[in-house]
């Protein structure tokens, strides 16, 4: 009996924990892709990083948008700097897709665009999603 509450009691403690270290935001709709959804998960690494988790659903493929598009990327865009490309966004067949990579700043905006390059430089103008994270 004894054994079963220390179990108890050290899964939850784990479980506050966890929580007390991921925070999720919401990204926001701009209206290009009515039905898309997502929000953002962030998490401090042991290096002070933030692990940042995209997750979305219901997203058109970017082939289906108007005008079509090859890809979807996600950037981070820190306050008074220029964006910085996190990955693609790979959208399976359900319509959802993730992304899970880390940044060094605690404060910036995410954005997710349908890109025509598989590889940009800078974002495209059709912005999906996008979503604001603050931490400390």
């Amino acid at each position: 009996m004894r054994d079963r509450k220390f179990i108890f009691l050290a899964a939850l403690s784990l479980v506050l924990v966890i929580s007390a270290w991921a925070k999720e935001d919401k990204l926001v709709n701009t209206g290009t892709a009515p039905a898309a959804e997502g929000k953002i998960n962030t998490s401090k690494d042991r290096n002070g990083n933030t692990e940042v988790a995209v997750e979305v659903k219901h997203m058109a493929k970017p082939q289906s948008l108007t005008p079509p598009r090859q890809s979807y990327m996600v950037w981070v865009q820190p306050r008074g700097k220029d964006a910085e490309l996190l990955g693609a966004l790979r959208v399976n067949s359900d319509l959802g897709g993730s992304l899970k990579s880390s940044t060094t700043y605690k404060e910036f905006e995410v954005l997710i665009t349908a890109e025509d390059d598989a590889k940009p430089a800078t974002p495209s103008s059709t912005v999906i999603l996008k979503g604001t994270v603050e931490r400390r």
